[in-house]
């Protein structure tokens, strides 16, 4: 009785150790895993942290604007909307069907950067310039024509609107090409860049155009 006794403690004894065995093992396990845990989540953390960087740096960037941007817009709004408004004369004055075709071709072009820069002026925290807004400054944007010389063509038509319209036109242009050089050289908005680049690239092939025309005269 006795040895079964001793038997019986002795099983128990052994069953009790490999249950603590376990139960340390399951701790060490379970904090093991716990802590690869803990890593994988302050991975999961970290992960999109340099995606979620990389992205935002990207927007800034694609953002990113100064003082030249804002400069560039301001003035080459009222700057294509007095263009726009030359062109618009064209159709009921002009004679030459090639100045009809070129003074629609302006507009076309025109209208559509005037709304795009007016966009990044307000996406900028910018004021945009209100339309027939003309003072002394915008004579100084380069090519703009005084509320004289814009009634001038105004009441012109024939050969003489379209003298006149070349003439002016060819001014305008120049200083828009000015303007958008110095865009090119201090910007830093990218799209803004661009378009001047477009400026530069149509106005330049307008200008000779305009002036081939006149040779013809």
């Amino acid at each position: 009785m006795s040895r079964k006794r001793s038997l019986v403690r002795r099983t128990a004894t052994l069953a009790a150790a490999g249950a603590a065995t376990l139960v340390l093992a399951a701790c060490g396990g379970s904090g093991d895993g716990d802590n690869t845990a803990g890593h994988n989540g302050h991975g999961a953390t970290a992960s999109p942290s340099p995606s979620t960087s990389a992205s935002a740096s990207a927007s800034a960037s694609q953002g990113q604007h100064n003082a030249a941007d804002v400069t560039f817009a301001k003035g080459m709004i009222p700057h294509h909307r007095q263009a726009v408004e030359m062109a618009g004369l064209a159709p009921d004055r002009a004679q030459s069907a090639e100045v009809k075709k070129l003074a629609a071709a302006i507009e076309k072009a025109q209208d559509p950067e005037i709304k795009t820069l007016s966009g990044w002026l307000t996406s900028w925290g910018e004021e945009v310039p209100a339309e027939g807004a003309m003072d002394h400054s915008t004579h100084d944007m380069g090519g703009m024509m005084t509320a004289d010389e814009m009634t001038g063509l105004e009441n012109s038509s024939g050969k003489a609107f379209d003298t006149a319209f070349l003439e002016m036109m060819i001014r305008h242009h120049e200083g828009a090409v000015e303007m958008a050089k110095t865009e090119q050289a201090d910007g830093a908005h990218g799209p803004a860049t661009r378009m001047a680049g477009e400026i530069i690239s149509s106005q330049s092939a307008e200008i000779e155009q305009m002036n081939e025309l006149l040779g013809k005269g």
